[in-house]
Formats: structure tokens, sequence, C-alpha cells
């Protein structure tokens, strides 16, 4: 089950911000869900807090990359 809370789900935030990785890059594939964890030594997590704006081409800039250095 798709485990979102309530608050993004609302937002429609989650749907917006998936939307931009998609457009930045198609074939992209979603293996879990995005999220940050205290454990470990590499950090893949990005703090969007309620009322944040997202820059949805520095996003994608980022995205792009993400991309690059996981597929380098």
């Amino acid at each position: 089950m798709d485990v979102v809370p309530g608050n993004t789900r609302e937002t429609g935030e989650r749907r917006r911000t998936r939307a931009l990785v998609t457009q930045a890059d198609p074939d992209v594939v979603e293996e879990w869900k995005w999220r940050g964890v205290l454990e470990g030594n590499t950090r893949r997590a990005i703090d969007f807090h309620e009322g944040d704006t997202v820059d949805a081409k520095a996003f994608q800039a980022l995205v792009h990359a993400a991309v690059a250095l996981n597929t380098a």
C-alpha cells in the first residue's frame, strides 16, 4: 500500500513532484518510496516543508544531476 502523509496527499504536492521527476527523466523507475533515513552513510532526501514552493527548473536540474551520477 502506498503510505503517504495525509497532508501531502491532500495538497497534491507528491504527485506534482513525481511529475517533475518523470519530466526530467521519463525512464526513471521508482524502486522504493523516496524518504530520508538516519541510518547508513548515504543521504537521498530532499525535505519540502508545508508552504514551500518547489522551483520546477531547479528541481529537474537536480534530478538530471542525480541520474548522471547514478548512471556514470
